[in-house]
C-alpha cells in the first residue's frame, strides 16, 4: 500500500501591473519542470504565514519587496515529485527594481499573450484572473427599466465589465425587453453578461452565462456546459457545492445588513474572511456593500465585490486591473469600452 503524502504548502504571488499584466517567472535549471512558467513564491518555512513566506520569497528570488498580501484561491496539485498546496495570492504594490536571482526568465504579460510552457498548476487558476473586481446585478425593478439602462450606459462607459441580469419582480415580457438592450449594450462595451438562473435557459444561452441561484445549486447534478458560471452561497456547504460542481466564481454572502434580504442575519467579515480564505475558486462578497468596501473584502480573502444599488450610483470609475482602487468616486465617462 502506498503511504498517503502530505501536502508541501507553497505561498504563490500573481503581482499584476495597473495594466492587468502579470508577472510570470521561468522554473530555474536543475529544478523539475525547469525552464516552464510559473508565477514565482516557495514553501513555507515551520511556524511560517503565507504572507510573510511570499514577502521573503519574492524578496529573495526577484529583489522586491511587495505591499499588501491579498489571499485568493488555494488549490491542491499533484505532481509526480509532489503534493503541493498552493496558496495563490494576489499582489498589486512592491518597491525595488525586478532581477532575477536564481538567472531565471521574468516579465510582465498580457492575459492572451502568456508564455509557453505554462507549469500545470499555473493553467487552472488563468481564467479567474480574467474576472473583474466589481460584479453589477441589475436593479430595474428598483430604479425603472429605463432609468436603470440609463445607469448601466453609464456604469459601462466607466469601466463595468461583469453584469448580471438578475430581476424576480419583473413580467417576462419585461425581462425580455431589458435582456435584448443590456445584451446590446454589454456586447458594445466588450463587458460579460450573465443571466440568472431564475430566468429561461434561452437567456443564459444567449448570454454569456449563467448565475445560479443557491436552489439551483443544490438541484444541479453538473455544471451547466456554458462559457461562464457564477453561483450564490451563504455557508462552507453551498460554498463547497460551487466548487464541486466547477463553476467559474461564487458570490458569498450577505456580509451586512440589505433590505433586499431584511429576515437573512449578515455574516459579517470576520466569518466572510474565514469562509473565502482557502476556497478553490473566486468569491465575491455580496450585501450591503458598495465600492468603498473593495479593499476591505480583498483583504478578507474576496476576489472582489458583487453590487447592487453600488453598482449604479453616478460618477463611479471601475478599474478593470483588480486592484484595491478598483472602484473610485470620480472619474470621466467615455464611450463604452474605451475606459
Amino acid at each position: 500500500m502506498t503511504a498517503a503524502r502530505t501536502p508541501v504548502d507553497v505561498a504563490v504571488g500573481i503581482l499584476i501591473r495597473p495594466d492587468g499584466h502579470l508577472l510570470l517567472a521561468s522554473r530555474p535549471a536543475g529544478k523539475p519542470y525547469a525552464g516552464y512558467w510559473e508565477f514565482p513564491g516557495g514553501k513555507l518555512e515551520p511556524g511560517e504565514t503565507v504572507s510573510h513566506a511570499l514577502k521573503r520569497e519574492l524578496h529573495e528570488e526577484l529583489g522586491v519587496d511587495i505591499g499588501a498580501v491579498h489571499p485568493w484561491v488555494v488549490r491542491v496539485f499533484d505532481y509526480p515529485h509532489a503534493l503541493v498546496r498552493l496558496h495563490f495570492c494576489r499582489v498589486f504594490e512592491w518597491e525595488g527594481e525586478l532581477h532575477a536571482k536564481e538567472q531565471q526568465s521574468f516579465g510582465f504579460f498580457a492575459m492572451d499573450a502568456l508564455p509557453a510552457p505554462l507549469l500545470p498548476a499555473t493553467i487552472p487558476v488563468l481564467r479567474g484572473l480574467e474576472l473583474p473586481p466589481v460584479y453589477g446585478v441589475s436593479a430595474a425593478g428598483v430604479l425603472g427599466i429605463d432609468a436603470f439602462l440609463r445607469r448601466l450606459g453609464e456604469s459601462l462607459a466607466r469601466g463595468l465589465r461583469l453584469v448580471q441580469l438578475r430581476e424576480p419582480g419583473l413580467s417576462s415580457a419585461e425581462v425580455d425587453r431589458l435582456f435584448v438592450e443590456m445584451r446590446s449594450m454589454t456586447q458594445t462595451a466588450g463587458a460579460r453578461l450573465l443571466v440568472n438562473s431564475r430566468h429561461p435557459r434561452a437567456l443564459w444561452e444567449a448570454a454569456d452565462g449563467v448565475h445560479l441561484t443557491s436552489g439551483a445549486l443544490a438541484a444541479l447534478g453538473e455544471r451547466p456546459a456554458l462559457r461562464w458560471v457564477g453561483a450564490s452561497v451563504h455557508d462552507a456547504k453551498e460554498l463547497a457545492r460551487a466548487g464541486d460542481l466547477g463553476v467559474d466564481f461564487a458570490v458569498l454572502g450577505p456580509v451586512q445588513s440589505t433590505a433586499s434580504h431584511p429576515g437573512q442575519a449578515p455574516l459579517g467579515w470576520t466569518e466572510f474572511e474565514r469562509l473565502a480564505v482557502g476556497t478553490p475558486l473566486p468569491v465575491y462578497a455580496i450585501g450591503g456593500l458598495d465600492g468603498e468596501a473593495l479593499p476591505r473584502a480583498m483583504a478578507c480573502g474576496a476576489h472582489g465585490v458583487a453590487l447592487l444599488s453600488g453598482a449604479w450610483r453616478a460618477g463611479q470609475c471601475f478599474d478593470r486591473s483588480g486592484s484595491v482602487g478598483g472602484v473610485s468616486s470620480a472619474c470621466s465617462a467615455g464611450p463604452p469600452g474605451t475606459t
